[in-house]
Parts: C-alpha cells; structure tokens; sequence
C-alpha cells in the first residue's frame, strides 16, 4: 500500500510531490520534509487525483485561499459545475471545496477530479443527509461508505465534523445565534434524536484507515463555530477546539495528514488569540479560517469584512483562508461574486505574507510601485493581482493608447499629478533622481509562486474553457460547512 505524505516524510523520503511544493514554493525540499513530518504543514494529494500540481498548506509557507462551489437541487449541471471549477482556478483559488447538495453528486465530483489541478475538498455528511433523507436516519455504515467512496473518487481533503460532542451542546444555548454551521446543526440533530455520541467520533478510527489508503487529508470541522460577534470565543468554541486538537492526534498516530477549521465571525481584538489558540491546542496542525468577519453590520459587503480579519489571521499564523464573497448571508453568488471574493482574500493572504517577511513577498509589491511612479500604465496593469478589472478602471476615463504615456490618470490630471510634479522637481532642482533606478526583478524572486502575478497560481489549460454565454449560473456559496 501507497505511503501518505507523512509517513514517507515521517522516514525521511522525499516524495514527488514534495520536491515540486519545494519549487514552488522556493523552499529546501528538506524543510517540506520535516514540516509534513511533524504535522505542521500538510500536502493534499490523494493518490487517485492524476491531474493535481501539488501545493502545500503550512504556517511556513504563503498563505493560501480556498473557493467553495457546488451544485442545489435548481443548478445541478455537469457544464455549469465545471465552469465554477474553471472560473475559481483563473482567479486565484489554491484549492476548490465543492459542496454540492444536489443532483449527480458522483458525476460532477468525478469530473472535477479529473480536470481540477488544485485540491479538492468535499463535506461528506452533506451526501449523507442526501441518501439518508434526514439528518437523524443517518448511519456510522452509511458514513463510512460514503468517505470511502469519495476517497475512491481522488478527494484530497475532507470535512469531518468530528470534533462537536453531546456534552457541548448545552454550552451553546445562551448564544445569540446558536449552531451556524451546516455540518454542526446536522451532527446536533442527530445526537438530540438518537441519544448517542457523535457517529463521526465513534468512528473516527475507521476513518483513518480510509483516509491513510488513499492519502486523503483531514479538514477537521469547526461544527460549533460563532455565527456572530456576540458568540465569538465562549465556552462551545473552545471546548470543541480541545477535542479537535485530540483528533489531530489521533489522525497523525494514523499516518493522516491533519489541518483544523477556524471560527467564522471574530471581533478585530480575538483575531490572533484565535489563532495562537488553536496552535497550541493542536499541536501547530495548519489552522483553516474562514474569515473571520470581524463585524456583523455589512450584509452585501461580508467579502470586505471578512477579508480585514483574515489578513490579521494569516498575520497570526493561519495557513489557509476560505474566501467569503459578497453574497455571504444573503444569497448565492454569481461570477462577479465569486471574482470579488477572491480578490479580497488573495490580498488578504499576500498582505499577511508580506507583514510576516515572507522571502521575496513583497518584490511584487515594490514592482508594481515602480511601475506605476514610471507611469509605465502597461506594466502596472501587468502586474496588478486583477490584470482586467485595472485596465479596465483606467480606460472608464481615458481609453485611448496615447493615455498609455501619459504622465497623469483621470483622478489629479496633468496639472496636479504628484508623481509628475514630483519628477519635474527632481530634474529641475537638486533632489536625487528616482527614475533610472535598478527594477524589482521578479523572474529572480525568492518569493512563493502565489507571491508573484499572474492572478491564478495554476495552469489551468486542462480546464474546459469557460462557455460562451451571458449568464453564469451561481457557485454554491456555502461558508456554514
């Protein structure tokens, strides 16, 4: 049987996939090694997932950002599923969750599969409510059956909301909005009308031995998250996260790669004790935020909100960020949407890079910064992390090519451009010249490849092209996973 990731790290083997997160992220292969080695970073890449370029999720290595898609029961087809997976991909997602609850589960899932070179998560307990009809007829066989069988499909990561308990529910009825994720709600249905323990606790050692088979890693669910500021930080939270961290033991003791899932709505001051605290309570295991919103008062704006808190996340030490879009609360988004969305949090993840020194992080920065004081207009929309939507801005105002020199945009003019007025005062005057000075060259970059333009970090030639129409159905916007 195939080694995980972990094991063959655990004997000092470099894997494939290895050495190629080594590349791009411009690291030792060595230190991939021993950072999956001891748990503190994870390569998701199942063994039956042919078309993935494998990327590394760790507190070591720039942060990465996550879209979720998927199918209802009124958007359910192949062609649209794929082009969510294409459009995610083109602008900026390291990884895809798909979180379809509708029609042709095994279908859209094996096509993703198939042509996605990002890793693929799912929740398995959503399919589970499917075939069983409802949350409480669901069973540990039927569970153990569906995890297994997506293993066999190539799913390289997993939900598990494993880690919310009987003991803890009683510890959320004073919260303003009680249990907000999906899995959590469904896990408490079922405890309250069977009266047992969690099924995903009960069998959660069968579960390692599906996942170690196929190098599936674990996303362990944060089924008791805070919905809202009020509720952020109490005692459900926390006592959920003490038995996240002792499945994270019990997966590594499994040969199973593990990374932990992060609360949704956190005020600006929690944000970091969040953070340290999961660290510490799971052993360093790469911690998975969504968000965190870090305010309740923006319906419409949530991509913008959430994006402030995951910048300070990924400052603290998070490894991973789920995109939010604009859609979150109210509906399910649209392309735009999901483009927004995963602007705001690839800025958010490069802004954390960059304020946590990252090698080379913010080469991109200073690149761009000289292009744009050279008024070189070409190069800046070249390297700006939205390539289209900077061009297009531009050109609302002044759209034609002489525009491209000019030494002014639409919002000073030429008269009271500072950058000009600025230039003009340094070849007149006795000021040292800025202009002329040696470029940023990213081609010699150490930063990661997510550090560096263009907006998508994978090839996504494979994909099917994007189809030719003037409507997009909506990606599955599901952040209560």
């Amino acid at each position: 049987m195939a080694q995980t990731q972990i094991q063959a790290a655990r004997e000092g083997r470099l894997t494939a996939e290895m050495e190629r997160v080594a590349e791009r992220e411009n690291r030792d292969p060595e230190f991939v090694r021993e950072q999956v080695a001891d748990g503190q970073a994870v390569i998701p890449a199942n063994v039956n997932h042919d078309a993935l370029d494998a990327m590394v999720i760790g507190r070591e290595f720039a942060t990465k950002v996550n879209a979720n898609i998927g199918n209802s029961e009124t958007t359910s087809d192949l062609e649209t599923e794929l082009e969510k997976l294409h459009t995610a991909v083109h602008y900026g997602a390291d990884t895809v969750m798909d979180l379809g609850t509708g029609s042709d589960l095994d279908e859209i899932r094996e096509a993703h599969v198939e042509h996605s070179p990002v890793p693929l998560g799912t929740v398995p307990l959503y399919e589970a409510v499917k075939q069983a009809g409802s949350p409480e007829d669901i069973t540990k066989d039927l569970l153990l059956e569906i995890v297994e069988k997506q293993a066999e499909q190539g799913v390289d990561y997993m939900t598990i909301h494993a880690g919310i308990l009987a003991e803890h529910l009683p510890l959320t009825d004073g919260r303003k909005t009680g249990i907000v994720s999906r899995g959590g709600s469904i896990m408490a249905k079922w405890m309250e009308e069977n009266g047992e323990q969690n099924p995903f606790y009960q069998v959660f050692p069968e579960i390692c031995e599906i996942f170690a088979a196929h190098d599936v890693t674990f996303s362990l669910g944060d089924s008791l998250r805070p919905g809202c500021l009020a509720d952020a930080c109490d005692e459900a939270q926390y006592a959920e996260l003490d038995t996240l961290g002792e499945l994270t033991r019990v997966g590594w003791d499994h040969g199973v790669q593990v990374m932990v899932e992060g609360p949704g709505h956190v005020p600006m001051h929690k944000v970091a004790e969040n953070v340290e605290r999961q660290q510490e309570v799971c052993d360093g295991a790469p911690f998975y935020v969504l968000g965190p919103l870090v305010t309740d008062i923006a319906p419409g704006y949530d991509h913008i909100t959430s994006a402030i808190g995951a910048a300070m996340a990924a400052r603290a030490g998070a490894a991973m960020l789920c995109y939010v879009t604009p859609k979150e609360h109210l509906g399910l988004p649209e392309e735009e949407d999901v483009r927004d969305g995963l602007a705001a949090y690839r800025i958010a993840a490069h802004a954390g890079d960059v304020g946590n020194e990252r090698p080379g992080a913010r080469d991109w920065d200073d690149a761009l910064s000289e292009a744009r004081y050279e008024f070189d207009w070409r190069e800046q929309f070249d390297l700006a992390l939205d390539p289209d939507r900077a061009r297009s801005f531009h050109d609302q105002t002044l759209p034609g090519d002489n525009y491209k020199e000019a030494r002014f945009c639409s919002m000073c003019g030429a008269e009271f451009c500072s950058m000009r007025i600025d230039q003009d005062a340094r070849e007149d005057g006795e000021m040292k010249a800025i202009e002329g000075k040696e470029r940023t060259d990213l081609e010699s970059s150490p930063a990661a490849e997510v550090n560096r333009p263009p907006v998508g970090t994978h090839e996504s030639g494979e994909l099917p092209p994007m189809a030719d129409h003037d409507h997009t159905d909506p990606l599955e916007e599901t952040g209560d996973d």
